[in-house]
């Protein structure tokens, strides 16, 4: 963009007060990608100085949209006053996700620069797993009574509103702070002052367990459509909310992570550039050897064939169609049950209902595979009509096959507490590839005698 180049060149000539009165005209976001830009193209001094001449709202506010090394390296480098200004203004969940992600020293001295009540609440976050509803949610949310009026109501947002992370859904507790209903903003606005908040408020309550996984809260929020979801814990009372702009996260980090399963590699959550050659090996290292040792078993088949292959060279000539073809029906399969299984469209109950669909296609799928294989080989390779029979029935019956493993084994995995994910490309390929050369060497030693 024009205006980082002019920023840049700026900062470049010591026109650090100019460099700003740029910035501070932004959107916070763009301010953290382009410190972002600074950062990666290791010129830490000006980062450090532009980081310290933002007014210290938009600064605390950038800071939480940088990157974790990013992050470090400003805590690192300011000093504990203005640790705890930034501390003071990101929201309390943020401040959990800042000490989970940092080394000890780091975590150390960011518990050093916070207040001690401050401190009790983020431990008790971190009592939560993680991946939990309770290990994402954040108790800035605004509380009612349901005695309130909505004079009252709307009164009370206006006093404590500005510190809370979302105002659009307020939730009304008993004074046992057991969650009662829940009632927006715009329906507040809409009436009038005199109404009881207890009569317009929504009783039809969803909300989340603070023991819940993340993905099962996600789930909430696609079937509901909700900005916000109240979390309370075994009693019932209300501990905390999620909002949208953490379950987007979240959506993110594990659609990441299941793109990483089906390519055979260990998840990751940290960028690819950032990440060291060595890094990056040890998470394709495992998968590609348990692959590889898999793939002897298939070194096997044809070993225990290759007195057939010998009778009948031609054999040899179409494995790689053969089992290329297997793969790729599997895959396909595989790749849309996971799929649907991740946004919950298919369940482990309708087992025998992808079962039976997934057989249907093989079929249709495979009687024009055949087709079209057949005129390629006998019609225009001229290849002997036996052969051209036996490998277009191999090839059938391994569509059929692949197509059902693929749609299957996800389900299965499933059913075990297993991410289905890891049921993709590499490892159905490699259960193909051994099923289509148990298929079509058997049909070779039925269909031309050989042994």
């Amino acid at each position: 963009m024009k205006t980082f180049d002019e920023i840049y060149k700026l900062i470049k000539n010591n026109q650090i007060i100019e460099a700003r009165n740029l910035l501070v005209k932004m959107n916070v976001v763009d301010i953290a990608q382009f410190y972002e830009t600074i950062f990666e193209d290791e010129d830490e001094e000006h980062f450090i100085v532009l980081f310290r001449v933002l007014p210290k709202d938009i600064a605390a506010n950038v800071f939480s949209y940088l990157s974790p090394e990013g992050k470090s390296h400003i805590i690192q480098s300011v000093t504990d006053k203005e640790i705890t200004y930034i501390l003071d203004e990101l929201y309390l969940d943020d401040v959990v996700d800042l000490i989970e992600e940092f080394p000890a020293n780091i975590v150390k001295r960011l518990v050093e620069n916070t207040d001690e009540p401050r401190r009790t609440l983020i431990n008790k976050f971190l009592q939560y797993p993680n991946d939990s509803a309770g290990g994402i949610m954040t108790i800035e949310y605004v509380a009612l009574k349901k005695e309130m009026s909505v004079a009252e109501a709307l009164a009370h947002i206006k006093s404590v509103g500005v510190d809370k992370e979302t105002i659009n859904t307020c939730y009304v507790m008993s004074s046992d702070r057991k969650l009662e209903g829940v009632i927006s903003i715009r329906k507040l606005i809409l009436s009038d002052d005199d109404v009881i908040v207890g009569d317009i408020m929504d009783t039809h309550l969803i909300s989340a367990k603070t023991l819940d996984d993340q993905e099962v809260v996600a789930d909430v929020f696609k079937k509901y459509d909700f900005i916000a979801l109240p979390v309370v814990d075994k009693e019932g009372r209300l501990v905390g909310i999620i909002t949208i702009d953490d379950i987007i996260d979240i959506i993110e980090s594990e659609n990441t992570e299941d793109f990483h399963k089906m390519a055979a590699m260990q998840p990751s959550q940290t960028d690819y550039l950032r990440m060291s050659a060595w890094e990056l090996s040890k998470n394709r290292i495992p998968w590609l050897l348990f692959l590889m040792i898999s793939a002897l078993f298939t070194g096997n088949i044809i070993e225990s064939y290759e007195e057939a292959i010998i009778q009948v060279t031609a054999l040899s000539t179409f494995l790689p169609m053969l089992m290329d073809s297997g793969g790729n029906a599997g895959s396909q399969s595989s790749t849309l049950i996971i799929r649907g299984l991740a946004l919950g469209e298919i369940e482990t109950s309708d087992f025998f209902k992808v079962l039976w669909k997934e057989l249907k296609i093989s079929i249709i799928v495979a009687t024009i595979l055949n087709a079209a294989n057949f005129v390629r080989l006998y019609f225009l390779g001229s290849t002997d009509l036996m052969l051209a029979i036996t490998v277009c029935l191999s090839l059938y019956f391994t569509i059929i096959l692949a197509k059902m493993v693929g749609g299957i084994l996800p389900i299965i995995a499933k059913k075990f507490n297993m991410d289905p994910a890891i049921m993709a490309g590499p490892l159905i390929t490699t259960i193909v590839d051994a099923l289509a050369l148990l298929v079509y060497f058997a049909t070779a030693t039925q269909l031309l005698g050989i042994g």
